[in-house]
């Protein structure tokens, strides 16, 4: 609640005591921790072993989820579940044998992710994506 008071309005989550520019650090570093935890969950656990162009094409998914999650939590997860289970899908798929040409199947989680952006940019869904008040406005304490 009080990263998303100092998302919100720092000024108001200065005023109520909290320390503006310690919680926007703290949140900085948390997402870097997230996204080297990630780095490292790719180089050790989903390959095994380093590879070049190993991350190609994830990162415009993470985007995607970004876009798709439009500052929501429970968003960004279903999001994450719903990419996921796509690439999961598609591998699943392949070593299945289904006789649907592999090039088709690899580039199925791409699809997915043009076919859900262009739903969300839609007219229909444009009113949900309310970025936080005051997102890349500095801050300055006033004693």
């Amino acid at each position: 609640m009080i990263l998303r008071a100092v998302g919100e309005n720092h000024d108001a989550a200065h005023a109520l005591g909290y320390h503006v520019k310690r919680v926007r650090v703290l949140a900085i570093m948390f997402g870097g921790a997230c996204a080297g935890l990630g780095g490292a969950y790719l180089s050790l656990i989903r390959v095994p072993q380093w590879t070049e162009g190993m991350t190609v094409g994830i990162g415009w998914i993470a985007l995607a989820l970004v876009v798709f999650a439009s500052w929501r939590p429970w968003r960004a997860m279903a999001g994450a579940y719903l990419f996921g289970g796509i690439v999961v899908l598609q591998l699943n798929l392949q070593a299945a044998g289904v006789k649907i040409p592999v090039e088709y199947l690899s580039m199925s989680p791409y699809l997915i992710t043009i076919a859900v952006l262009v739903f969300i940019s839609s007219g229909k869904a444009r009113g949900s994506l309310n970025a936080p008040g005051s997102l890349n406005r500095p801050f300055h304490a006033s004693n």
